[in-house]
């Protein structure tokens, strides 16, 4: 008997419902490799595995991959969208207020939505949003030298 296959990326987007494209399976891999990328970032590294791809195809592909939740889209105040493929444990983010880095908090309680309202207004809540700001260990360095 074989060991279960490791699904491709491609098996990813079919089983999300969505067509496979070579630009697709670019993106979602791009997102996964990097870290909180910004729509740029992923264009670049989009064009370097199969060349020339316009902005709003991009942007185009990421909406169709965040509404998949294949992956996730973050939007700290005062930054661009930044996407990200950690997906479905509703971790938060803690960001540098000097350099803008960001890093990926497990969830404070340990279940979705880690947080529990005071008054969820008849909500049926199923996710919180919690950013931490501070200063990344580089600018804490900087700032106190």
């Amino acid at each position: 008997m074989s060991a279960p296959k490791n699904p491709t990326t491609a098996d990813e987007l079919r089983g999300a419902g969505l067509r496979v494209t070579a630009a697709r399976v670019a993106l979602l891999e791009t997102v996964r490799e990097g870290d909180h990328l910004g729509v740029e970032a992923l264009a670049s590294g989009v064009r370097a595995r199969v060349g020339h791809i316009s902005l709003q195809a991009v942007y185009e592909a990421l909406q169709a991959l965040a509404t998949a939740g294949l992956v996730r889209r973050i939007e700290p105040p005062g930054s661009p969208a930044l996407f990200e493929g950690r997906v479905g444990d509703n971790h938060h983010h803690i960001v540098c207020r000097s350099c803008g880095v960001i890093a990926d908090v497990d969830c404070a309680v340990g279940h979705a939505p880690c947080l529990t309202a005071s008054d969820d207004h008849g909500f049926s809540i199923d996710e919180a949003e919690v950013i931490y700001w501070g200063l990344c260990p580089a600018c804490s360095t900087t700032s106190s030298s």
